[in-house]
């Protein structure tokens, strides 16, 4: 038996040119295509599609979706947070957040994560493979019918590292800013990493006009690898380069994602450390009060420490802001959600 085919992976040239070889007009692929991102989750919907050809959509190909599992919206923020199952069953997480410049979504691109970072929930429940474009793009669906709302920004930063996952994640980046697609623009697409260094440059080759956010952590590598076994990979000096080369290439400039971890990275000395690192580098930092992970002992810096942080870095001409926390009664960030379920007898 022939393996079925993910439909909404394709691009429209890509289905066009199956039809066509089966014999099909290719501007049925257009039609199809216009049902797809009317949110059809059966062939048998789409109505003006020839029943014979409709029988081989359904034999040849399959519709990715996401199911909710769990929502949890938060009574301070209206933060959502969703546990998706997928057509095999597995689960991914998902956040939708409210800001004054718009809705944005935080999607899952793996299930589970290889990576290990130790502050970070998703990493304690294994790998268990790679998501489809199609199934990051159900995710926005899902919540956009679920919500009745547009999503105006996309974060990459939910369960799994996209790098790791990089053909599927430059599919479906290029398919959801697609005008035949969701239509959400590249800049208002953020892709995080925890530092794969060569896919970094592999990404500056695409010449997308993404935004790039890279989770540094620290200010030097004997803190980052304790916490990021990717940094014994790829140390600091090496992934600082190709960050600097990335904003050569495309002009875009770089985030850093800092988790402040009271005790662990976030005294002034750490902060006068990174300044130094970061100097005359076009870049960003945003500090993350870390999230508190069964497991582990991490808290998240007080008050009084965020702000001497941040003080520091500015005060060097180091560009950085503290992230808001949003939904923290209903444990926003990615992976804790999951994990619950799975104690509680869900699969």
């Amino acid at each position: 038996m022939t393996q079925q085919i993910d439909i909404k992976s394709l691009y429209p040239e890509e289905l066009a040119e199956q039809l066509g070889a089966e014999g099909y007009p290719k501007f049925r692929a257009k039609q199809i295509c216009d049902w797809l991102n009317k949110g059809v989750v059966e062939f048998s919907q789409m109505n003006n599609i020839p029943r014979d050809l409709r029988e081989f959509l359904n034999t040849r190909y399959y519709i990715s979706v996401a199911t909710i599992e769990k929502k949890f919206v938060s009574r301070y923020d209206k933060t959502v947070k969703y546990l998706f199952s997928l057509n095999d069953g597995e689960m991914v997480e998902a956040v939708v957040m409210h800001y004054h410049h718009g809705v944005s979504m935080c999607i899952s691109t793996q299930v589970g994560c290889k990576m290990g970072c130790t502050f970070c929930a998703t990493g304690k429940s294994g790998f268990s493979r790679d998501l489809t474009a199609s199934e990051m793009l159900a995710q926005i669906e899902a919540a956009q019918k679920d919500l009745s709302l547009r999503i105006a920004n996309i974060v990459l930063m939910g369960m799994g590292e996209p790098l790791d996952n990089f053909d599927n994640v430059v599919r479906f980046i290029k398919l959801v800013s697609s005008d035949g697609g969701l239509q959400i623009g590249m800049r208002h697409i953020t892709l995080s990493t925890c530092g794969i260094v060569p896919k970094i440059y592999e990404l500056a080759e695409q010449k997308l006009s993404i935004n790039l956010a890279v989770s540094l952590h620290a200010p030097n590598d004997a803190i980052r690898s304790r916490t990021m076994p990717v940094a014994k990979a790829y140390p600091m000096d090496m992934l600082l380069k190709a960050c600097r080369d990335y904003f050569d290439s495309t002009g875009r400039r770089v985030t850093f994602e800092y988790a402040l971890i009271s005790g662990v990275n976030d005294s002034d000395s750490h902060a006068r450390e990174l300044a130094q690192k970061l100097s005359g580098m076009n870049c960003h930092v945003n500090l993350i009060p870390v999230n508190a992970v069964e497991g582990t002992a991490y808290k998240k810096s007080d008050l009084q420490r965020q702000q001497s942080f941040v003080h520091i870095l500015t005060a060097k001409g180091i560009a950085a802001t503290i992230r808001r926390t949003l939904g923290s009664d209903i444990n926003a960030s990615c992976g804790q959600l999951k994990r619950n379920h799975i104690k509680e007898g869900g699969q």
